[in-house]
């Protein structure tokens, strides 16, 4: 034995045991979403076959645990029926809706009957693959905002609506989260059916990245509305929107000095 090999650190027992605990619930934990992957695939299969009689897979947002690693933080379920709710309000059939990395929110849509949707056209970006069970194949995007402009060709230029939430609160990533908003975002500034604007962009971050919101976005002002997150969350998270509507007004000039 040489002198190295005498200043090796020895785990004791009991750290041993509980280094092992972890890695089975990790294992198991990961075995149980490649089963959940493969069944929901399969439904999504038969659902464009129309085959009939099969109940769809039914998850919500705490079926998938927080990686803060990723910075994942799931919004509670209020915060996601209001920030759904002010992305489907007014929207028709043809409006083409993106969320981008805030999948608590296209979770609360998911959750809700399809019939009472007003568009099919409703999309998911996310760089944590799991959340393809909740949307589909057909409605995933894989997006890395490290490469802004690396994603699905057939939704640029083409989104009406887009909820876009990045992951850091740090300059870069909200900048070149923003280049993905502007590379998403359809130049169709027209009315739905119903009469509102098709348009409609909301980014929820924090607070203090309000000048980089102000720059990215300069459409967009600060809202009354708070976001809130399942966990609680140090950061004070605000919404920023280019719209008021039933659940929220916008800050007035104050609030962009």
């Amino acid at each position: 034995m040489t002198d190295s090999d005498d200043d090796m650190p020895v785990l004791s027992a009991d750290t041993l045991a509980a280094l092992q605990e972890f890695q089975d619930e990790e294992k198991g934990r990961l075995e149980k979403f490649s089963k959940m992957y493969q069944s929901a695939e399969n439904e999504f299969d038969e659902r464009k076959e129309d085959t009939a009689g099969k109940e769809a897979v039914k998850l919500t947002i705490d079926d998938f645990k927080e990686d803060w690693q990723l910075s994942q933080f799931w919004y509670s379920d209020k915060t996601a029926n209001i920030l759904a709710d002010a992305l489907l309000e007014g929207a028709d059939q043809d409006t083409v809706i993106c969320i981008v990395s805030a999948p608590s929110v296209y979770a609360m849509i998911k959750a809700r009957d399809a019939s009472s949707l007003p568009t099919e056209r409703i999309y998911l970006f996310e760089y944590d693959r799991r959340f393809e069970l909740l949307s589909g194949s057909d409605h995933f995007g894989f997006y890395d905002y490290n490469e802004p402009l690396k994603f699905r060709d057939d939704l640029k230029g083409k989104v009406n609506r887009l909820l876009i939430d990045p992951p850091f609160l740090e300059p870069e990533c909200q900048e070149k989260s923003s280049r993905t908003a502007g590379a998403l975002l359809s130049k169709d500034r027209g009315k739905t059916r119903s009469g509102v604007d098709k348009y409609r962009l909301i980014s929820c971050t924090g607070e203090r990245m309000k000048d980089q919101v102000r720059k990215n976005y300069p459409d967009t002002r600060i809202s009354t509305f708070y976001p809130e997150h399942k966990n609680g969350l140090s950061n004070e998270f605000r919404c920023y929107a280019s719209f008021e509507c039933r659940y929220w007004g916008l800050e007035k000039d104050s609030a962009r000095q």
